[in-house]
């Protein structure tokens, strides 16, 4: 999905009014109808870093295509901020000057052939395995330098509380997508 420049504009300033308005803040923008190619159906994560060190404050999403994308975005920003991670350091309105917001909208979910068979920095990946399942964006394996075998490992230790080399059995199922990034930006 190619997101028009006035798209972008357009969830930023949906994602800025969701969390300004969860944050209980007088500034938060009423954001005018979104543009006619955010009512497609797509996933979507939200995620806040800090400006000064990019360390991250929350991320929450979505996989499934259910709802148009202005809305997805509109939910996701709200839900950002009850990332169980962070419930000792949450967001607050006094932290806003150095918060950076990221969307990151996804394709939807495709099977891969073998856990193995993605590309390490472009592709998200989705693992399912014994009732369980995990996720991490591409930003991940950039940001890290994580090999593809790291990053399973350490989505099924960390996200999935499975063995670290629990991928490589015959049960495990692999999904990839492509993502657009939108901003970062401040917020």
């Amino acid at each position: 999905m190619a997101l028009s420049s006035e798209a972008k504009v357009a969830l930023m300033n949906i994602a800025r009014g969701a969390l300004m308005a969860k944050l209980a803040t007088d500034d938060a923008p009423t954001p005018p109808p979104p543009p006619p190619e955010l009512a497609q159906l797509a996933g979507c994560f939200v995620s806040l870093h800090q400006r000064d060190n990019h360390t991250l404050r929350g991320c929450i999403g979505r996989l499934e295509a259910t709802l148009p994308l202005w809305q997805a975005v509109q939910e996701t920003s709200r839900g950002v901020l009850a990332d169980p991670r962070f419930t000792s350091t949450p967001v607050t309105a006094d932290d806003i000057a150095n918060i950076e917001l990221e969307i990151t909208v996804l394709s939807p979910l495709r099977p891969a052939n073998s856990p193995l068979e993605f590309e390490l920095m472009n592709d998200g990946i989705y693992l399912m395995l014994a009732g369980r399942a995990g996720c991490f964006l591409p930003q991940v394996a950039r940001e890290t330098g994580w090999t593809r075998e790291q990053l399973l490992a350490r989505l099924c230790s960390e996200k999935m509380a499975l063995p670290p080399d629990a991928w490589k059995h015959p049960a495990a199922k692999l999904f990839t997508f492509s993502v657009e990034i939108v901003g970062p930006e401040p917020l």
